[in-house]
């Protein structure tokens, strides 16, 4: 075996008889023994890079499963790939390795495709440490494991064990910082990093993260002032910066204005990011937008007015290379402004015109991803949705509740977050935009009869003893109902909170499973007591926080993420403080990003801390097994949303809970 140190204290390891990785590009290079298909450069569906090793370095001479020049990761190993609906990425095995109490915890993925019966060993510098092959989780603690130790997984499929994943040190201190450079300070403003996102940006297999770049001065769209400017900035988990986007001064900084999308919007197995741009943008070679419509623009112009709003001028969606950052294809951004009076409330100062959600979601045939914007959350309600191919953005449909007369029931039902799920028949994803459910093609689904506007919203099988999915969301109208819970897909309301009285409702609501005593889902509001999701009755008193979830402790129960702190609800497991680090977005309190994006089915955290981010997993062992939730196409779009406007966690398709159903095989494959 050889290895190889890499930053961040890392180490990749891959064996020097694995054969040879693929040719990237062209979807034509050749695996070794056992790979499954082609290399992962265009067109491909994931070939093994040498001795159908899983997610092995090709070689011996790329890091951490890079599988080789362009090959990808790989679906080898003895696993068929798979070939069914949605796009997913084309993983390696996210091993990593924490201390823990009493020896060293190493956890790994499953596959969304992978058997049922699939085993895996877990090897500490190439010595094999479980006695038999480990079958009902993918964690395993190692207790002569030592700091220095280095840990790699093999699958076993039909009794044989298959080829190596890439290697993982262990993180000495529980966690993996990554030193984050913040931009240059303005006339009187500082810059801080902010919310987060992930997508395998160079087609290797493993995440890298996105990260948004908030000045001091930001505003919310209520208040006046003109700010600095916003940027995005690229990192892999090795600690290098791929490339900086610099937003310009046509882009107001605030948690409103720019929600980011990354993801591989083209099938050629690297991510790309999507976001709102203007004249004035540079992207990550540092070059000034060119393309479409920014061609002929003026980029020296600052369209800010006096308050610092930005009313008239040119808006673009742009999508720019995951690798580089360069800019690959700008239009005209889908709805404009148009009258800024028009967003609702005669708000015609700006304030209502420039509030954005966005969201990657399966909307067409090809099972493909496409970006979706929303423009207006209040009195109008706007979609939009992008399909980037071979090299060029085209609009899929665009949705406006102002055009006809027949779209007038779903205006005023926008919220400051967007959802995403399949709920009928066919394999695409709806649109879930606050108190509405709108189809794949674009057209309204239904709507709920009364003003919906909402800071809050979860959707998933809140009530496994019901057919299809819930959606649950507190309403601020002063004639709603303060929360309710609904079918995803007829808006048909199955029960409902007090109304408001006329009042503003409550500002925060959450409905996970955090207590194994009632079936399903629970519910609440930062103002309610603990409610059963099946039927809204109080079964408890209400959780300490009303923010954000995160499954991290042993059990299938979900734990409150609040601040830089994890709490449990249910009594089990312990809690957990990241220390010296700080949450985003005020009293949201919210992670830079909380998704499954290493070890087992249980999700990271990652926070700000100072000047570098710190990813924190798990160290407690598990008893279960699920696939990773990054394959699972509900879920792994709600890591694209999380980062816009009013920050929610990710729900998957399925319940996850005390006494919960087999988990469905994902519909999806891999590029």
């Amino acid at each position: 075996m050889i290895c190889f140190s890499l930053a961040a204290g890392l180490v990749a390891c891959g064996s020097s008889d694995t054969g040879a990785g693929g040719v990237g590009g062209d979807g034509t290079g050749a695996g070794g023994d056992n790979a499954t298909g082609a290399a992962s450069g265009g067109g491909a569906t994931g070939a093994t890079s040498g001795g159908g090793a899983t997610g092995a370095t090709s070689g011996g001479g790329a890091a951490s499963g890079s599988g080789g020049a362009g090959a990808g990761p790989g679906t080898g190993g003895g696993v068929p790939a798979p070939t069914g609906f949605a796009q997913m990425e084309d993983l390696d095995r996210g091993v990593v390795a924490v201390p823990t109490d009493g020896g060293i915890y190493v956890g790994f993925r499953l596959f969304g495709y992978d058997p049922d019966d699939i085993a895996f060993n877990v090897y500490r510098d190439g010595t094999k440490v479980n006695d038999a092959p480990i079958t009902g989780s993918t964690n395993f603690v190692d207790r002569g494991g030592s700091p220095s130790s280095v840990y790699t997984v093999r699958p076993v499929v039909g009794g044989v064990e298959q080829g190596e994943s890439e290697a993982a040190s262990v993180w000495k201190d529980g966690s993996l910082s990554i030193q984050t450079m913040p931009p240059p300070a303005g006339d009187g403003y500082t810059y801080s990093s902010g919310d987060g996102s992930v997508g395998d940006l160079d087609g290797d297999g493993r995440y890298e993260i996105v990260v948004k770049w908030d000045p001091s001065n930001l505003q919310d769209n209520s208040k006046a002032g003109r700010t600095g400017k916003t940027y995005l900035d690229a990192y892999t988990l090795e600690g290098e910066r791929l490339w900086r986007i610099d937003l310009g001064v046509n882009i107001r900084a605030g948690a409103h204005y720019s929600p980011f999308l990354v993801y591989d919007l083209d099938g050629d197995g690297k991510a790309e990011v999507a976001v709102k741009t203007a004249p004035g943008t540079r992207d990550g070679t540092g070059e000034l937008l060119s393309k479409g419509p920014a061609a002929g623009d003026d980029d020296a112009r600052d369209y800010r007015n006096n308050d610092g709003y930005i009313l008239t001028g040119p808006e673009y969606l742009t999508v720019f290379s995951g690798e580089t950052g360069a800019e690959l294809a700008t239009t005209e951004f889908l709805v404009g402004r148009g009258d800024p009076c028009s967003w609702g409330n005669n708000e015609c100062y700006g304030n209502r015109v420039d509030r954005f959600v966005g969201t990657i979601a399966f909307l067409d045939d090809t099972g493909r991803p496409s970006a979706v914007f929303g423009r207006g959350y209040y009195a109008r309600t706007t979609l939009s949705a992008w399909n980037y191919r071979d090299g060029e953005l085209s609009n899929l449909w665009t949705f406006d509740s102002s055009s006809t007369r027949d779209n007038g029931k779903f205006a005023g039902k926008g919220a400051h977050s967007i959802s995403v799920a399949n709920v009928d028949d066919d394999p695409q994803q709806e649109i879930i935009n606050g108190g509405a459910t709108f189809d794949n093609d674009g057209t309204g689904l239904c709507a709920v009869d009364y003003y919906a506007h909402g800071d809050a919203l979860h959707v998933t099988d809140h009530i496994p003893s019901r057919p299809g999915l819930e959606v649950f969301m507190p309403y601020e109208g002063d004639e709603s109902p303060a929360y309710a819970m609904r079918d995803a897909r007829t808006c048909e309301v199955i029960w409902q909170g007090p109304g408001n009285g006329g009042e503003e409702g409550p500002g925060r609501g959450v409905a996970a499973d955090v207590d194994p005593r009632n079936p399903g889902s629970e519910a609440w509001v930062n103002n309610s007591q603990l409610l059963s999701g099946s039927d809204g009755k109080s079964v408890g008193n209400r959780p300490a926080s009303s923010n954000f979830l995160i499954w991290w402790d042993a059990d299938l129960s979900r734990e409150l993420l609040d601040g830089n702190g994890i709490r449990q609800y249910d009594g089990e497991g312990g809690n957990f403080t990241a220390d010296g680090c700080t949450a985003n977005n005020g009293t949201k309190s919210s992670p830079t990003l909380s998704a499954d994006i290493l070890g087992d089915w249980r999700e990271e955290v990652i926070f700000r801390c100072g000047n570098s981010i710190r990813i924190f997993t798990t160290n407690q062992v598990a008893e279960n097994r699920i696939h990773t939730l990054m394959h699972d196409p509900q879920y792994r779009v709600a890591i694209s949303w999380q980062n816009g406007a009013y920050n929610q966690p990710p729900h998957p398709s399925f319940h996850i809970g005390e006494g919960m159903a087999p988990v469905p095989k994902p519909d999806i494959h891999v590029r």
